[in-house]
């Protein structure tokens, strides 16, 4: 019986590496299972992206009648919040405490900010059911608000935080994989979260809805604190009061001296602006310009996420062979360049699947390019940075990510809308020109993503075998 469970073990020894892709990110200093649990900060901040942008969106402009703009409005809130990102980490390098600890604190305040926010909506809720008998008018607008920026600063706060912890735990020949591995648990918790929400809401009531809004509030505090109990261990040595600490405009000023950094960045906020700029359109353009029902259209989304985990899981596993960073990222570009190509022409050829198929590799191509160039950014980690470096990345990325968005919904209706109207002429009066102009400026800024990495991959400064495995974790994207 002993000698058949040694075999068992050892066959899913075997197995584990070839059939779990992120199993060998775990080592005897970072077992998978303390891992698996300083990951559960990201299947929070995915369930608080959900409940912000996917329930509470559609749920304050259809039962509520809230304005469509003022909804917009708060949903972008937490985007206020992202360039402090890079004085958090700044912080978070440098926190002095008596009790030895630089990430935890951040990461509980943090938590409780997200905590807060989830607390706060409910009775903003109320209010804007019109259940109000007293005060202001504007109140359920102003609690609704204040809920949403407290939860994208925690969101924020943890995030940073988060990753930097793990920059500072993880051992350096395991940290490509660790990267891909956190990136995949976000989108679980986001998977899971929307999964979740969209079951308990089946028979919608605005005081279920409530019960639900609490129950995120609660299960984020959990979430939290089992990630962060016992993960940090303390250094008094790094936190002593009479430690000096540099200014965060020196500290700035050191790690952009070379101009890496500064390309770095600059290519992750085309290549993210290049990615997200049609988030909010693949699906109408599915159905207004091919036709597709809507159970065709939603499906779009797991083909998306689909071809990301795969772009994942080939960067995590091209990583560990000691494949360059900056190239895989340009890779991601490239397969980004055929996506939405297919896109474009899937409407003059009249082409479902070839809609579909670029959908997938637009996927596939965001997911190799952020694995990739997240990896590669590990490089400005250096010297103790690490709070610094992953929080300009965060502060870049996000707001690129959100600028990007909110410029793809409204270069589309203006340019459609002058399409339509004959102003274009009238070889452009058609549905799909705006949605096409999008994805037009989108290939554009992925070509000049390849000009802004292609000096770093041509200097070979992110191969995983050199400096890369000297550095920590990098920020990925909300």
């Amino acid at each position: 019986m002993i000698l058949r469970q040694r075999d068992i073990k050892a066959a899913f020894d075997r197995l584990g590496p070839r059939f779990l892709p992120f199993a060998d990110a775990a080592t005897t200093e970072l077992p998978l299972s303390r891992l698996l649990r300083l990951s559960l900060f990201q299947v929070s901040v995915g369930m608080a992206v959900v409940m912000l942008s996917g329930t509470l969106n559609r749920v304050m402009i259809i039962e509520l009648g809230v304005p469509t703009w003022l909804v917009a409005l708060m949903v972008s809130l937490p985007l206020l919040f992202a360039p402090a990102r890079a004085l958090i980490g700044f912080r978070s390098d440098n926190h002095r405490s008596v009790l030895g600890w630089r990430r935890v604190p951040y990461l509980w305040f943090g938590t409780l900010l997200q905590f807060g926010g989830f607390a706060i909506m409910p009775f903003a809720l109320i209010l804007l059911s019109g259940d109000q008998t007293t005060g202001p008018e504007w109140a359920g607008e102003a609690g609704a608000a204040l809920a949403f920026l407290m939860v994208g600063a925690g969101m924020h706060t943890v995030q940073t935080a988060g990753l930097a912890l793990a920059t500072d735990i993880a051992p350096e020949e395991s940290r490509p994989r660790v990267v891909a591995l956190l990136y995949v648990m976000l989108m679980v918790g986001m998977v899971v979260a929307s999964l979740a929400f969209g079951w308990l809401l089946t028979d919608f009531t605005s005081f279920l809805l409530i019960q639900v809004v609490q129950g995120v509030a609660a299960a984020t505090l959990a979430l939290n604190l089992v990630a962060l109990w016992g993960q940090e261990p303390r250094r008094p040595d790094l936190t002593r009061f009479d430690r000096s600490t540099p200014r965060f405009r020196d500290a700035w000023a050191e790690l952009t001296a070379n101009g890496r950094a500064t390309r770095l960045l600059v290519a992750v906020a085309l290549g993210t602006a290049a990615f997200s700029m049609q988030d909010i359109l693949l699906e109408p353009y599915g159905a207004e310009v091919l036709g597709l029902s809507v159970s065709a259209t939603t499906a779009l989304t797991a083909l998306l996420a689909g071809g990301a985990l795969c772009g994942f899981v080939l960067a995590a596993r091209m990583l560990g062979e000691g494949h360059d960073a900056h190239l895989i990222a340009a890779f991601g570009a490239m397969a980004g360049l055929v996506g939405f190509s297919a896109v474009i022409f899937a409407d003059p050829i009249g082409s479902a699947a070839l809609f579909r198929m670029g959908v997938g590799v637009i996927g596939f191509g965001s997911g190799l390019f952020g694995v990739g160039a997240l990896t590669a950014a590990m490089a400005l980690a250096e010297g103790g940075r690490s709070g610094l470096a992953l929080g300009a990345w965060g502060a870049v990325q996000a707001t690129a990510a959100g600028l990007a968005i909110a410029a793809g919904g409204a270069i589309r209706d203006w340019t459609g809308g002058l399409a339509m109207s004959g102003a274009l002429g009238e070889g452009l009066r058609h549905a799909s020109t705006g949605y096409s102009i999008v994805y037009h400026i989108e290939i554009g800024l992925l070509f000049l993503t390849l000009v802004a990495i292609g000096p770093l991959v041509r200097h070979g400064t992110g191969r995983a075998g050199a400096d890369q495995r000297k550095f920590g974790l990098a920020e990925f994207p909300t």
